[in-house]
């Protein structure tokens, strides 16, 4: 029997009792974004942190910061093999609206080999997959084939806000030659996918203050100007006729793909149809002489997230709203700067509000696009571990979504990150009635049992840590 085939029985016949932990683990209504589930996400953590302890981890903290706080573990019995940092969060979005759930987003249900709830892709499920391959090595043969730091934070959803400062203080904890971080989607769930690209954000609010007070809309309709009417006047004046941008200078270092780039990406990515069929819409919409794939990836997009103004209860209220808001959403791109970004949406803002109103601007997140290289050697032990987990070699696509800390691992901490993903395109992360395919739940620990060993035998990995601890070696004495 290989030293390998000991952890992969034990992921296959515990495969019940994983998936009972999953939805314990999804139980928690752990929403990051909304002050009164902060004892909740809390708990969670605790949670997390003592099942990490169960498993045979060591060092397992509980570490507060200004809001929410990170789950650290680590196991570094072999200073002479490589280190690999574990990411996740076990934060996630609200769950609203809630009638639009087949069944309540904190009672996990299994239905068609689907786990849902909120958070069962979006980290929950997609993290467990390596907290599971850790435990099925550790069970097993008592050891890892790798040293590992686990970093599981509780603020991923709001933007990492608190997370770079505490990547800058704790460089020396977190030092490691490669993270893994899965929190992405596949093709399918015999198509899997290394993500090698991920957009950057920007979110802001907007606020329209007009009149001191609400008016009679008899008395002043036509004599004053509306926020909320003023607001959507802005809002029209974001996009042209062709599905641009209209702020200027936002396109002037967006990255131009080369034609080959870009037939490989119409060759391997998901097709206009697929695209539509997973947003349950008939037709696109967007910049011209783009794909979508192309569109929600390698272009840049401002989102209308939401908009608030004026009586919103039932029956009907004559009122000129003394403000109304919304908030937007910029997704960017290489070499696009999100506080770049910033100084020119603030500046047209104010060019485009007429005198009649007033406007106050808010930003909420900034986070850097990352590329990936495809040719590291960690990408290569993941395109193996996923041949060998979901029977069947990955891709390379891009992603349209932002995962802050990608981009913080490689300019603080000076590590490349593998974004190997489990969720499924119609998973519907974000949405109501979020799920997990248990199949991907199942392969993905595989998977991950595969990536530490595959590391392990990384020549480069090895002369890397045989050197560091060389290094330490000679500073102790």
């Amino acid at each position: 029997m290989k030293p390998i085939d000991r952890p992969l029985t034990c992921a296959y016949s515990n495969h019940p009792r994983f998936v009972t932990e999953l939805m314990d683990f999804v139980r928690f209504p752990s929403v990051s974004a909304q002050p009164q589930r902060a004892s909740d996400v809390r708990r969670c953590a605790e949670w997390l942190a003592q099942h990490l302890w169960a498993i045979g981890m060591e060092q397992v903290q509980v570490i507060p910061t200004p809001r929410h706080p990170i789950v650290y573990a680590d196991w570094r019995r072999t200073p002479q093999r490589p280190t690999v940092l574990i990411y996740g969060h076990y934060d996630v979005q609200p769950p609203d609206p809630l009638a639009e759930w087949y069944s309540p987003p904190f009672e996990p249900t299994i239905r068609s080999n689907d786990l849902y709830g909120r958070g069962a892709s979006d980290d929950k499920g997609q993290m467990f997959t390596h907290v599971k391959a850790l435990e099925c090595y550790l069970q097993t043969t008592g050891e890892l084939p790798v040293n590992v730091k686990c970093l599981l934070e509780g603020e991923e959803e709001i933007g990492s806000q608190n997370l770079p400062a505490f990547l800058e203080r704790n460089k020396d904890m977190l030092v490691a030659d490669v993270a893994v971080l899965s929190d992405m989607r596949i093709l399918a769930p015999d198509q899997p996918v290394l993500t090698e690209g991920l957009r950057g954000a920007l979110s802001v609010g907007l606020e329209i203050r007009g009149p001191k007070h609400d008016l009679h809309s008899g008395n002043f309709g036509g004599a004053v100007h509306n926020p909320l009417q003023a607001l959507c006047e802005i809002i029209a004046k974001l996009h042209d006729t062709n599905g641009r941008v209209t702020i200027p200078g936002f396109y002037d270092h967006v990255r131009q793909w080369s034609d080959r780039e870009r037939a490989y990406m119409a060759r391997v990515g998901p097709s206009d149809a697929q695209i539509l069929q997973d947003a349950r819409v008939k037709c696109g919409w967007g910049e011209r002489g783009y794909t979508l794939y192309e569109r929600t990836t390698i272009r840049p997009a401002l989102t209308v997230n939401g908009i608030s103004g004026g009586y919103q209860g039932p029956g009907v209220k004559a009122v000129i709203p003394a403000r109304a808001t919304a908030k937007f959403n910029f997704r960017l791109v290489p070499d696009q700067d999100p506080g770049e970004i910033y100084g020119l949406f603030r500046q047209y803002i104010s060019r485009i509000t007429l005198p009649t109103v007033c406007s106050t601007i808010r930003t909420h997140l900034m986070a850097k696009p990352a590329l990936v290289d495809r040719n590291h050697s960690a990408i290569r032990a993941a395109a193996v571990a996923y041949r060998k987990g979901f029977g069947t070699s990955p891709v390379f696509l891009r992603s349209g979504g932002t995962i802050p800390v990608v981009n913080l691992f490689q300019t603080l901490l000076g590590i490349p990150t593998v974004l190997m993903g489990f969720a499924l395109p119609d998973d519907r992360m974000h949405a109501p009635n979020e799920k997990f395919h248990l199949p991907n739940f199942f392969n993905g620990i595989a998977t991950s049992i595969w990536f530490l060993a595959e590391v392990a035998q990384m020549q480069e990995f090895r002369v890397a840590q045989n050197w560091r601890a060389t290094q330490l070696a000679a500073a102790m004495m």
